[in-house]
């Protein structure tokens, strides 16, 4: 698989603002799949219900994922994520397919790369960049799900590591350019899949970059494990990561003082991809790419900002309207005193 050295994307940093793609569970879900779609031929007899199990579709509808991505580099984004936010054995125990996650993440990646190779070809001048998407888990390390013991915990960190560790592989060897952790709502998660980065960075000697991207939970500005923006940062700051942001729970506008909060904090490069507004009553997300736009508007006018894609809800037709506005605009220049 071919890999982009980590300075490409440094130098594209340095003279404009990356678009990141906007969602892939929207755009799925706007296919209106059956259990059938996600079963295929090849878990046609699986034991448990599998309809929801985005992942799996890199493996049952790899041509659906495929179109996603295309249509997200037609609209302009220059980072795809992998369709593997779930794609570790401990998100696939919902489904009974621990044994899948190496697998779900290495043809994934290569879902990914084969539609960058595509528009690196069409636009050569604009490099695009496959970002394997490392979600934070249905469980956490740092918090008892049981308010009658709160000493209990549901994973320890070791566990977290071997998980990642599996997943993080995968992505490598499917081709990912980026290693994006991302939806960061318990930091001590986070700091496993780091570790497990690490130490597979350090046994294959890659020097591959890593995004890092929280979330804020609500109006008190916090992630769910209780960090500020500043802790947050800051408990992470002995790492050596490209870029630090915040993502989904919150829409543009909500998102935007966290941001430029941590942008004020931060010398690396910044991101945000927040979700098109608030859920309604039912669920879904009502912001027009008209509107979100807008928003994203004072992002890039404050300069706050390096990286700027959609979370839940967006669309192409979103992540189009922020591409355009994006184009030419000032990217944030931040005080880098050393990447590695």
């Amino acid at each position: 698989m071919h890999y982009i050295n980590k300075m490409d994307i440094v130098a594209a940093l340095e003279k404009r603002i990356l678009v990141l793609d906007g969602a892939m569970g929207t755009m799925i879900q706007n296919s209106l799949l059956e259990e059938a779609d996600f079963r295929g031929d090849r878990f046609m007899d699986h034991p448990c219900a599998l309809k929801g199990n985005n992942d799996l579709l890199s493996i049952t509808k790899p041509e659906l994922i495929k179109n996603i991505h295309l249509a997200y580099l037609e609209a302009g984004a220059d980072i795809i994520e992998t369709n593997t936010f779930s794609s570790t054995s401990i998100g696939m125990a919902d489904y009974q397919m621990e044994a899948l996650a190496y697998e779900l993440n290495f043809e994934s990646a290569k879902i990914g790369k084969e539609a960058v190779l595509i528009y690196n070809e069409k636009t050569p001048d604009q490099p695009r960049f496959v970002a394997g998407s490392i979600g934070p888990t249905n469980k956490t390390a740092s918090m008892s799900p049981d308010v009658n013991d709160p000493g209990y915990r549901a994973i320890d960190f070791d566990t977290l590591v071997a998980a990642y560790t599996e997943q993080v592989a995968g992505l490598i060897d499917g081709g990912a350019d980026v290693l994006l952790v991302e939806t960061i709502f318990d930091t001590l998660n986070a700091k496993a899949a780091l570790y497990a980065i690490h130490e597979l960075k350090t046994q294959q000697q890659l020097d591959i970059p890593i995004m890092v991207s929280g979330t804020i939970t609500d109006a008190s500005g916090r992630t769910l494990s209780g960090q500020t923006v500043e802790a947050f940062k800051i408990s992470l700051s002995h790492i050596p990561i490209l870029s630090i942001g915040f993502n989904c729970a919150l829409g543009a506008d909500q998102l935007f003082p966290y941001v430029k909060r941590l942008s004020e904090k931060s010398d690396i490069y910044v991101s945000a991809h927040p979700n098109a507004g608030l859920p309604n009553a039912f669920g879904a997300y009502d912001q027009s790419p008209e509107e979100m736009k807008a928003l994203i508007e004072t992002y890039l006018q404050n300069q706050v900002v390096n990286i700027i894609g959609g979370c839940c809800g967006t669309t192409p037709e979103h992540i189009r309207l922020i591409a355009a506005v994006a184009k030419g605009m000032p990217p944030r220049i931040p005080q880098i005193t050393e990447y590695v």
